[in-house]
């Protein structure tokens, strides 16, 4: 396959050296960017899926944890956000056509690991929305040795009052020919600029919720606001679907914040239950993004990961 060199920012929180970005063509001609962090002498890849509104740059501390433990990184901007191919007339509403696209996003980035020669075996580490599109690709057969999912978004935390109005509404705009606008309660502008840091949804460490408010603000490119009627609809649909879904035969654990106020917790624990030989660990403390929480919250959580790779061996 085609791979061109893509911006890559690093002049706001850096990840690790040597780091370089590629654009890439899906089978369906949305070109998507992809980060890579590679490690000398790595033990393999970390495939990194972000989640609903994210960018390839803000995992580069991600990255350079995995870097400290030995593994490489490959991270994803989905189609519609970061840099990717931003799919309706407004960039700054979230939007997929069909949840299932996604996977067209997932080859793509497997795809190019592969042409890179990224080191082997590869391992999951998919967060929130990317949680979602895991899920299916994990369920069909995507090739990696072991996955760890923070805060998977295998539901919506929706209030009980809302949630009918909500699958109204996501089912009847699309009808008529409003599916595009933003559902009500949500904006165009970005959580971390419109919301202060103060009991925040997101992380309980400051710096890092810093980081997130400063890449977009010196890269509003990166921006992206509430999803579309269609994005709810197909994110409502494809959750409800992989609930109803077997379990694949594959080393996992799963991470949800204490104060996990935005996907559904009640999904999550229901999946691990059925999910034979993995573990789930919910963070005492911690907000949605975990990997983002204060050191001595997430410290632990990337040796268990690094732990969980390292040591899960094929066959």
């Amino acid at each position: 396959m085609t791979l061109n060199p893509a911006p890559l920012f690093t002049d706001i929180h850096p990840g690790p050296d040597p780091a370089a970005a590629y654009w890439a063509d899906t089978s369906d001609g949305v070109r998507i960017r992809l980060g890579v962090w590679e490690k000398e002498g790595a033990r393999g890849t970390v495939l990194i899926f972000p989640g609903r509104t994210e960018y390839i740059e803000k995992y580069g501390a991600t990255a350079a944890e995995f870097a400290a433990r030995g593994l490489s990184s490959v991270a994803i901007d989905w189609r519609g956000q970061g840099l990717a191919d931003r799919l309706l007339d407004d960039p700054l509403t979230g939007h997929v056509e069909h949840f299932p696209d996604y996977q067209k996003d997932v080859a793509t980035l497997m795809r190019a690991a592969r042409t890179l020669n990224l080191p082997r075996p590869y391992f999951l580490v998919a967060h929130s929305m990317g949680g979602c599109i895991g899920l299916r690709a994990v369920m069909e057969g995507l090739a990696v040795q072991a996955a760890a999912f923070t805060g998977p978004m295998w539901g919506i935390n929706i209030a009980p009052h809302r949630r009918l109005p909500a699958k109204l509404l996501s089912t009847l705009m699309p009808r008529i020919n409003q599916g595009h606008r933003l559902p009500v309660g949500t904006t165009s502008e970005p959580y971390v600029i419109t919301s202060p840091f103060a009991d925040n949804q997101l992380t309980t460490e400051e710096n890092m919720y810093n980081m997130m408010r400063d890449q977009i603000t010196a890269h509003p490119e990166l921006k992206l606001g509430g999803p579309s009627y269609i994005w709810l609809r197909e994110a409502l649909a494809e959750t409800k679907h992989l609930s109803e879904r077997a379990v694949p035969n594959l080393p996992c654990i799963t991470y949800v914040g204490g104060n996990e106020r935005i996907v559904d917790v009640r999904r999550i624990h229901a999946r691990m239950e059925s999910w034979k030989g993995s573990q789930l660990r919910t963070v005492e403390g911690g907000e949605h993004e975990v990997l983002m929480e204060k050191t001595a919250l997430r410290t632990p959580i990337y040796d268990e990961i690094a732990s969980l790779f390292l040591n899960t061996t094929t066959g």
